[in-house]
């Protein structure tokens, strides 16, 4: 059985920082894709960054490039999002998922499993 728990969300200033951890305590994970959605109220989810099963090849979407940063542990479902300078824009939902594709997948319909999620508010 699959469970994803993420943790690390909060209440942060505009400017500061925050780390978002994600894992699966079972082992049928170990070769999926992992990735970071986020949904504004009234929006839809989106995309926010994700590495491939074997921690590699790193995407972001282009509002967090340059600022947000994945990390995955090779062939296992253990990871971080690290969000440095924070907006108020980031406000939002955060999801962590799993993709048994393997490879870093980008499209929120690639991913089977999710997260509880975790709330990240910026304030100005």
């Amino acid at each position: 059985q699959v469970q994803l728990i993420e943790s690390g969300g909060g209440s942060v200033q505009a400017g500061d920082s925050l780390t978002l951890s994600c894992s699966d305590s079972g082992t049928s994970t170990s070769r999926f894709a992992m990735g970071w959605f986020r949904q504004a109220p009234g929006r839809e989810r989106e995309f926010v960054a994700g590495r491939d099963w074997n921690g590699g090849n790193p995407q972001y979407g282009q509002s967090v490039k340059g600022r947000f940063t994945v990390s995955k542990v090779n062939g296992k479902f253990t990871g971080t999002l690290q969000m440095n300078n924070l907006k108020p824009e980031d406000t939002a939902d955060y999801y962590c998922a799993a993709s048994r594709f393997g490879g870093t997948r980008v499209f929120l319909r690639d991913y089977e499993h999710w997260g509880q999620g975790t709330r990240v508010t910026v304030s100005s």
